[in-house]
């Protein structure tokens, strides 16, 4: 057997092993019960519009589009590591056959972006584009089939271009595959054959490229360290990575937040917890993202009750998080060698998350206030999600 192969699935294994050792941590209980009443929340608003959707809405240029968009963007994943600029380099004249398997886990680790968003489109294009289901079943296939293109054309541009202009190449190969879909909606077979030309063609002029091209590996092992370090960074939020640490900035345009807790002995540890939150990527993101989702949930949820568990939910993850965050640092601080009560920290960490769990509070009741819901809504949905933040708060470990 290859060596090469071998080296494939061990790599693959492991990759496997750690996915699965992080997302558990991931996709706890209250995440799914978030996901559960976005879910149909969303679909539940979804249907709706269908029942009063135009008959001229664009169903097929707008699904063409977003498809299309979503199969250009195919970075590969080979698995490659630093080292392997030096143990690979032997193998080189083999390494089309680790490629191989790189990139039919990059298509099938890849095609569910594509199949979702088309799967929710089908009542759209059903009832509003009058598409038929033949069409459909065409649609289907061709997803795969571009998908397949779209992945060995960005890996054949990656290797011959050493990751120069890739944004270009994905902005042809989106408006090849747009058109395609197009034309596969409007089943005229003549299109069809002269979306092919290009479709060969562009992908002939890459693959002719890579014929006595070093492989670049500086590159693709960048690549694979961001896309991981993307991963790490948002199990990050769930749990303690060891392989990341999080970046920190000032934030200078929000320094007027910190006469909240003025700097003092009394005040020390509020002072030092508030500065973590605001000047931690980690905490900060997390807490804007789900803010964030709050607030828009609280905008196009059209259900008065749902809105009131979805920003619920919301104030509950948040709270979690931030306090085990800012409660969890294990690192050496100064204020370690001061005669400070051990309760201290939990205190002030139980302080910072109450203000900014009302400021989260506040976003979500503008929030409301634009989207012109029930005046109920109003005064309930954000006592609500302080309530369910203080629950947090005195219940949590």
């Amino acid at each position: 057997m290859n060596s090469l192969q071998d080296v494939w699935r061990i790599r693959f294994v492991y990759y496997v092993n750690e996915l699965q050792k992080y997302l558990k941590y991931v996709f706890t209980g209250h995440l799914a019960f978030v996901f559960v009443f976005v879910i149909g929340a969303g679909g539940y608003q979804y249907s709706e519009w269908l029942k009063t959707a135009p008959s001229d809405f664009p169903a097929t240029w707008l699904m063409a589009g977003i498809l299309g968009m979503l199969l250009a963007y195919s970075p590969s994943t080979t698995l490659i590591r630093e080292p392997d600029q030096v143990y690979l380099l032997p193998l080189e004249s083999s390494l089309m056959g680790y490629m191989k398997k790189a990139l039919n886990w990059t298509f099938w680790s890849q095609i569910f972006i594509v199949i979702l968003p088309f799967i929710i489109s089908v009542p759209l294009l059903s009832q509003v584009g009058n598409v038929e289901p033949a069409t459909l079943g065409a649609v289907f296939v061709s997803m795969f089939l571009l998908k397949y293109w779209n992945v060995k054309v960005e890996f054949a541009f990656r290797w011959a271009n050493v990751g120069q202009g890739v944004w270009g190449d994905r902005a042809i190969r989106a408006l090849i595959s747009i058109l395609f879909l197009l034309a596969v909606f409007a089943m005229v077979p003549i299109y069809f054959a002269l979306l092919l030309v290009p479709i060969i063609f562009y992908y002939s002029v890459w693959a002719k490229q890579l014929k006595g091209q070093p492989f670049p590996y500086e590159h693709f092992v960048k690549l694979e360290q961001n896309r991981m370090l993307r991963f790490y960074r948002f199990a990050n939020y769930f749990t303690d990575v060891p392989h990341i640490r999080g970046s920190i900035k000032r934030r200078a345009w929000l320094d007027w937040i910190y006469r909240i807790t003025p700097y003092g002995r009394t005040s020390s540890q509020e002072f030092l917890v508030l500065r973590t939150f605001i000047r931690t990527d980690d905490t900060f993101y997390l807490w804007l993202r789900l803010t964030g989702i709050a607030a828009i949930g609280a905008i196009f949820i059209g259900i008065p009750v749902v809105v009131m568990i979805f920003v619920g939910a919301m104030a509950f993850a948040s709270a979690l998080q931030l306090k085990q965050a800012l409660s969890s640092s294990n690192e050496f601080r100064m204020d370690m060698l001061f005669p400070i009560g051990e309760k201290a920290r939990g205190l002030a960490v139980n302080k910072v998350v109450r203000i900014v769990q009302v400021v989260q509070a506040v976003i979500v009741l503008f929030a409301i206030l634009l989207s012109g819901s029930d005046v109920v809504l109003l005064y309930v949905a954000p006592v609500v999600a302080l309530v369910i933040s203080e629950m947090t708060l005195r219940m949590s470990k």
